[in-house]
């Protein structure tokens, strides 16, 4: 897909985004839509994933270790093929296979994530792995920025660095909101890129808010520097639903009525204008 196809992808996934957390009556909302630009140029132009043959041992992994975002995974992945919309439509149902963070029974899901702090560790295994079996795939590891003051990520940034994984990318999705709040308030962690940098890791600064900028980003990677990567992805928690954009409620905010049609009505006139 090119850039405009890709602006389209995610206005549509957004839309499917916000009609699912509403009839399953929770989900991260704000969160899910911070990083869903990300996931959908990841999903349909860079990773070589496909519900034909989704055990492919020559794929690129995904983790998603922010997993109390995986409304944006569970309609990304709809959208690729692996799950049915009628499948998707049971979030929240009793004995749905989806559960509010990402599970292996789920198709095109790698790992179960949720415990934040897991996903880079897992991720720096994986990469390892390729390096070790000689393999071609790549892995790409979606945080969140608060999840950034759990310890493990930091000993797996050590590791990424020792072991020159130029096959991993790490991406924090930077809205500057957890669930209690600003980042900074709860517990500062600027100057990222310089923490980053000083881990050994080659970082860049995106504006994950802006499908060129993501393409143009992801392009420039540069997978045989012996460096693992690291993009600081700058988003809005909410972002594309006018009263949830850098709003803390949203962390984990319902929609009522209203607020459920006025955001499908922000989205559609968006997509017909695209």
């Amino acid at each position: 897909m090119n850039t405009k196809e890709l602006t389209k992808q995610a206005e549509v996934d957004r839309r499917r985004l916000i009609e699912v957390v509403y009839n399953a009556g929770a989900g991260h909302i704000g969160g899910d839509l911070s990083c869903l630009n990300v996931m959908t140029a990841l999903y349909f132009k860079y990773l070589n994933v496909g519900p034909k043959d989704p055990k492919n041992p020559e794929r690129d992994r995904f983790v998603l270790s922010k997993g109390h975002c995986v409304e944006a995974l569970y309609v990304t992945l709809e959208a690729k093929g692996f799950l049915k919309k009628e499948i998707t439509d049971t979030l929240g149902k009793f004995g749905s296979i989806l559960s509010g963070h990402p599970t292996i029974e789920v198709p095109g899901i790698e790992v179960n994530t949720g415990a934040l702090g897991h996903g880079l560790p897992i991720g720096v295994g994986m990469a390892l792995a390729a390096k070790m079996d000689k393999k071609s795939y790549k892995t790409f590891v979606m945080m969140g920025d608060g999840e950034q003051g759990e310890g493990s990520i930091y000993e797996a940034a050590m590791a990424g660095h020792q072991y020159k994984l130029d096959n991993l990318v790490a991406i924090i999705d930077r809205n500057h909101l957890q669930i209690s709040g600003n980042t900074e308030d709860v517990m500062a962690i600027e100057d990222i890129s310089a923490r980053w940098t000083a881990f050994g890791w080659d970082v860049k600064v995106m504006n994950g808010d802006d499908m060129e900028d993501i393409v143009k980003t992801i392009d420039s990677i540069d997978y045989t520097n012996g460096k693992p990567h690291l993009i600081v992805s700058n988003t809005t928690k909410g972002k594309g639903v006018s009263y949830m954009e850098n709003i803390a409620k949203w962390h984990h905010g319902m929609p009522n009525e209203e607020q459920y049609k006025q955001a499908l009505a922000e989205i559609d006139e968006r997509i017909k204008n695209l």
